[in-house]
């Protein structure tokens, strides 16, 4: 069919109500804006996640993007508001989520442009009926690792902890024999003895349920950092790795060969500075290298925990920038660290600090999002996982990809018990001087420059979106423009 007698390409976009889901979706929006300028796009969020993502939108200069706020039923469930605050997740949201259903339908079939195809939040499982319903492809987002989904497939498949093991014995997998995993690692709903009428089973039922019916998965990452398990996956499910999209705003100067020492161009323009920007900026002029902490905003750490992490931090010497928004359990601690410490206590852009060249490693509760943030940007990662795939991201990020310590043990990755402060000041000390230390950042650097190149013209993650949208767009030649920087020609192309 003629290009130019089509219909206009429209996609919807639908990310789940957190930041650490919506914020890679709002990266494919921005990506997406860019590359392909024709294409209609909508974004479906809530009323009290619509001032984030509006302000996304703004810094990015991501334009001509029509956002829809959904909102939940009067008295949909106790205690539950009609606009979910995103920082704020109650465990009831994922079955709340579902009685935005007939709301979301109804303008879905109302959209002015009806939509070529939509991509949804993995959590929101029940967006592939609704997308069935008018005929539109859905593809799931996934915001897990290939690696975590190929272990917990070939764990569940093989059955490799029905012989009753502890929690911490380090069990073969059986497709994969070079990786050694504990129960402790794998959420309890895939341990034989899981309660099948529980909550959290039935909802992760539902999750792994869609994949069949959809059409594919994005993921979160790059054909370079998991080719096995990638291949794994694709062996009962059609995936495009397409990350890691935190480098979508960049465009690089391949000049210098994306070269440890280039420099990323940055296309929004940040007007405000942070008053710990400034203090990383001075660090840095004086040489002085930061460690980066940050544990997400979901897990919550015990106040004995957190005691013993200020004492390894103060005992450590390193500088450190952590971002907390509780006061901390010794009240003096701030005083005595604030030549070498500060703490942030507002939302900070995560990406902003570890892309800053005085950052030299990352203490994290290892979300995958802040995993392919930091090695992104050539930052060695402290792992101490602590709820959910965080302890098979941290051994991914440890054993797989060595780029990385563990700050909880060497045997299981996964938290467990009281890690004193004592542990934490050898392993902080390691990793910003230590022997230990200085290879994982090798690596780090390694994975870096990979992920740079992926995304640059003619990278697999580059060339794995433009097939996406040639097959879900019909190969229609007018989306495949593109107003990014020109590159030259220059980029990098596996197929070679």
């Amino acid at each position: 069919m003629d290009s130019h007698s089509q219909s206009p390409q429209h996609i919807v976009i639908f990310p789940y109500m957190s930041k650490g889901h919506t914020i890679p979706l709002l990266h494919l929006l921005s990506h997406l804006r860019r590359r392909f300028p024709l294409l209609s796009l909508t974004l479906f969020t809530t009323t009290a996640c619509r001032p984030f993502v509006s302000q996304f939108l703004s810094d990015s200069a991501t334009h001509s993007v029509s956002v829809i706020d959904l909102y939940f039923p009067q008295n949909a469930l106790d205690g539950l508001p009609t606009c979910v605050n995103p920082d704020t997740l109650p465990t009831e949201l994922w079955a709340a989520t579902e009685l935005m259903q007939p709301e979301f339908e109804k303008r879905l079939h109302s959209l002015p442009v009806p939509a070529t195809f939509l991509i949804s939040d993995m959590f929101l499982s029940w967006t592939n009926e609704s997308a069935s319903k008018f005929g539109i492809p859905r593809i799931i987002f996934n915001g897990m690792s290939s690696y975590t989904r190929a272990l917990t497939s070939a764990v569940v498949k093989s059955r490799v902890f029905a012989g009753g093991q502890s929690e911490d014995e380090l069990v073969t997998v059986p497709d994969f024999p070079w990786v050694k995993i504990t129960r402790r690692e794998l959420n309890s709903v895939f341990w034989p003895e899981a309660d099948p009428s529980s909550h959290q089973f039935q909802f992760i039922m539902k999750l792994l349920l869609p994949p069949i019916k959809s059409y594919g998965l994005i993921v979160n990452s790059f054909d370079e950092l998991e080719p096995t398990f990638a291949d794994y996956i694709r062996n009962s499910e059609k995936i495009w790795n397409i990350g890691p999209l935190c480098l979508h705003q960049y465009s690089f100067d391949v000049t210098t060969n994306c070269q440890p020492t280039q420099k990323l161009q940055m296309r929004q323009v940040t007007t405000d500075r942070p008053k710990w920007l400034e203090w990383l900026e001075e660090k840095h002029k004086q040489g002085e290298g930061i460690l980066y902490i940050a544990f997400g905003s979901e897990a919550e750490i015990s106040s004995e925990q957190t005691k013993e992490i200020e004492i390894g931090l103060e005992e450590s010497g390193v500088n450190f920038l952590w971002a907390k928004k509780e006061e901390m359990e010794d009240k003096g601690f701030e005083e005595r660290t604030k030549e070498r410490g500060i703490i942030v206590r507002e939302w900070v852009n995560q990406w902003e600090i570890l892309k800053h060249g005085a950052v030299k490693g990352f203490f994290s509760h290892c979300g995958w999002n802040s995993v392919t943030e930091s090695l992104s940007c050539g930052v060695p990662m402290l792992t101490y996982p602590l709820m959910a795939e965080q302890g098979l991201n941290a051994r991914m990020v440890v054993d797989e990809l060595r780029a990385g310590m563990s700050a909880v043990g060497e045997t299981t990755l996964s938290m467990k018990g009281l890690v004193k402060g004592e542990d934490l000041k050898r392993c902080v000390r390691e990793l910003m001087e230590g022997e230990k230390g200085k290879k994982v950042r090798e690596k780090a650097m390694e994975i870096s420059e990979m992920a740079k190149k992926t995304m640059t013209e003619n990278g697999s993650s580059w060339r794995n979106l433009e097939l996406l949208m040639q097959e879900m767009c019909n190969k229609s030649s007018l989306i495949m423009q593109t107003d990014l920087l020109p590159l030259n020609g220059r980029g990098v192309n596996y197929a070679q």
